[in-house]
C-alpha cells in the first residue's frame, strides 16, 4: 500500500522530532535564568540561549497568548486533515505543508504542556529574536511553498500519473 503524500509525512516527522529533541536537550543543559543562560558557539555571531515565550512570533500576544495553543491544534488538525485527504500534487508542496506542521505541532505541544514555547537559537549579529527549530521548520515549509508556486506546471507523463516531480 502506497502512502498518501508521503513526503508531507515524512517532512512532518523528521522536523517535529528534531524540535522536540533540540528542546529537551536544551531544558536539560541549561539553567532558565535571568539574564538568560547562554552558550557561545561563534562568539559574536551565534548563541545558544536558554529562554521562553508564551506569545508568538518575536513575544507578540504574550501578555495574552492563551489562544495561540488552540490556533496551532486547528492548524494542525487542518494540516492533517490536508495530507490525509488531498492529493498534494508535488513534493515541494508536499514537503512545505509538512514543515509548516511540524512547527505548528512542536510549539502547540510546548503550549499546551507547559504554557509557553522553548527558544534557543539566538542570532546576535543582526539581533534577531531567539526562536528554535519549529520556527525554522514553519519557514522552511514557508518556502518550499513558495518555490511550488512560482514554478512552471510540469505536464504529466504517460504511466506517472502519481507525479515523480520535485
Amino acid at each position: 500500500m502506497r502512502v498518501r503524500n508521503r513526503w508531507f509525512w515524512i517532512a512532518a516527522g523528521v522536523g517535529l522530532a528534531l524540535d522536540q529533541l533540540t528542546k529537551f536537550w536544551v531544558a536539560q543543559t541549561f539553567e532558565l535564568t535571568t539574564p538568560p543562560d547562554s552558550l557561545p558557539i561563534w562568539p559574536g555571531v551565534f548563541y545558544f540561549t536558554y529562554v521562553t515565550n508564551s506569545g508568538a512570533a518575536f513575544s507578540l500576544f504574550s501578555n495574552n497568548g492563551e489562544w495561540l495553543k488552540w490556533l496551532s491544534l486547528a492548524v494542525s488538525l487542518g494540516l492533517i486533515a490536508l495530507g490525509l485527504k488531498a492529493r498534494l500534487p508535488n513534493r515541494w508542496e508536499q514537503v512545505g505543508y509538512g514543515f509548516i506542521l511540524s512547527g505548528a505541532l512542536g510549539n502547540g505541544i510546548d503550549r499546551l504542556l507547559s504554557g509557553e514555547v522553548i527558544d534557543f537559537l539566538d542570532f546576535r549579529l543582526i539581533r534577531f529574536p531567539i526562536f528554535n527549530v519549529a520556527d525554522v521548520c514553519i519557514n522552511i515549509g514557508i518556502v518550499c511553498l513558495l518555490v511550488a508556486a512560482l514554478r512552471e506546471p510540469q505536464p504529466p507523463k504517460r504511466g506517472n500519473e502519481g507525479g515523480r516531480e520535485f
